[in-house]
């Protein structure tokens, strides 16, 4: 477990929560949005299945992809001397195992969804933003 000097100054890692916290606001405004005014943004129909279809491939992938790291973050030895830095970018449930070593149960059913509920949102915004890129070109 990492103490005092060894934990990553607040300065370096606020970064990557406020940008979790925009993708967050950024879904929570694009789930209100009605369907129509989405599919103008993305240039296509109100029923066209690739609306939301692609964003939908983005989140699972994202989603799994983060738990499953989420679990090698949490299992991998402490000898091993992984960068909190990447970690903190890569899981940032990673904190929680550096300050107070959570159980199995805790990792399985908390932490490891909740890390793959934020990089979830983060691949439907990918999502979207692709389709609204290619509709412009």
């Amino acid at each position: 477990m990492l103490q005092g000097e060894d934990l990553p100054v607040q300065s370096e890692w606020v970064i990557f929560v406020v940008v979790l916290a925009l993708v967050g606001v950024f879904n929570l405004t694009l789930a209100l949005l009605p369907r129509s005014w989405i599919a103008k943004a993305c240039k296509k129909g109100r029923d066209d299945e690739q609306l939301f279809s692609a964003p939908l491939r983005l989140l699972g992938g994202f989603a799994a992809i983060s738990y499953v790291l989420a679990l090698v973050a949490y299992f991998v030895p402490h000898r091993w001397n992984l960068d909190p830095q990447l970690m903190l970018s890569l899981c940032p449930m990673y904190l929680v195992r550096m300050t107070i070593d959570p159980s199995p149960v805790a990792i399985f059913f908390l932490l490891a969804p909740m890390n793959a509920g934020v990089y979830g949102a983060l691949g439907t915004t990918l999502g979207y933003a692709l389709l609204a890129f290619r509709a412009q070109h």
